[in-house]
């Protein structure tokens, strides 16, 4: 399907300062949320020498990445990568941890000119965390591609642990049980108890600090934390629920993920 027939066959709308737009097929949804990306990072790396940039680790961000990283006019050697998340414990080649996955699936495909790795390892995951964000302070983020979880979640701030004025950038987290069930939900470990129960995440301020916003949420499993994002009260309960009070986010759905709209 040409671009063109895909803009004939997309619903838009706002939620308050939300922009939602939803797709037929995942295909396409991950196919338009790259394009408006990528058009974003080109204006930006019109404006400034280096973009600084956020990317989820999850199943949900596969088309999305795929169609991002066939865009041969990004100058990826202006760009400096972050991840927004990461489990404690972890074997350090553990295929589950998100930047093996991220470094599978692009930060090892694309020349960027810096990837910064947050280490699940640490002998002192306080100092991890402090180094971190130290990181995106001196690094202002100008793009955070993400998703959201089962349970509302962006990053790991799922909602027993999200603050939407933490005074942290980045901070260790006990995960829910929801969140973890997730991950066996999209096959990333074979049974619950094999899914570690800390991260290391950003929090969610940092995460808003960014100019734009482009949330990749594909799937039946996530319909009901779309319909919690854009009809429940701007609350913890919900962490998703806080992107309707940004400027310059997008949030792309497929007919699975938008079934219950």
């Amino acid at each position: 399907m040409s671009s063109t027939e895909t803009e004939k066959t997309t619903t838009v709308f706002q939620k308050e300062k939300l922009q939602v737009k939803v797709f037929p097929t995942r295909q396409e949804m991950g196919k338009m949320a790259a394009q408006d990306t990528a058009d974003r990072i080109k204006a930006l790396l019109q404006q400034k020498s280096e973009v600084n940039m956020i990317f989820a680790a999850a199943p949900s961000q596969d088309e999305f990445i795929r169609y991002l990283i066939s865009d041969k006019d990004i100058d990826w050697t202006r760009i400096n990568a972050f991840h927004m998340d990461e489990y404690i414990g972890l074997k350090k080649d553990a295929p589950q941890g998100f930047g093996n996955f991220l470094k599978e699936r692009l930060f090892g495909k694309v020349p960027f000119k810096s990837v910064h790795y947050m280490n699940g390892q640490a002998s002192d995951i306080s100092l991890e965390c402090e180094r971190y964000g130290v990181l995106l302070r001196d690094n202002p983020v100008d793009i955070v591609c993400l998703g959201i979880g089962e349970n509302g979640h962006i990053a790991f701030n799922d909602p027993h642990v999200a603050d939407f004025n933490d005074p942290q950038r980045v901070k260790a987290v006990e995960l829910d049980l929801a969140c973890r069930r997730q991950q066996v939900n999209d096959k990333c470990f074979t049974d619950i108890d094999r899914v570690p129960l800390r991260a290391i995440t950003v929090t969610i301020p940092a995460l808003l600090k960014a100019d734009s916003m482009f949330c990749i949420v594909p799937s039946k499993n996530k319909a009901q934390a779309v319909f919690r994002t854009l009809h429940d009260r701007i609350d913890e309960a919900c962490p998703a629920t806080i992107l309707r009070t940004k400027d310059n986010v997008i949030l792309y759905l497929d007919q699975d993920s938008a079934s219950l709209l």
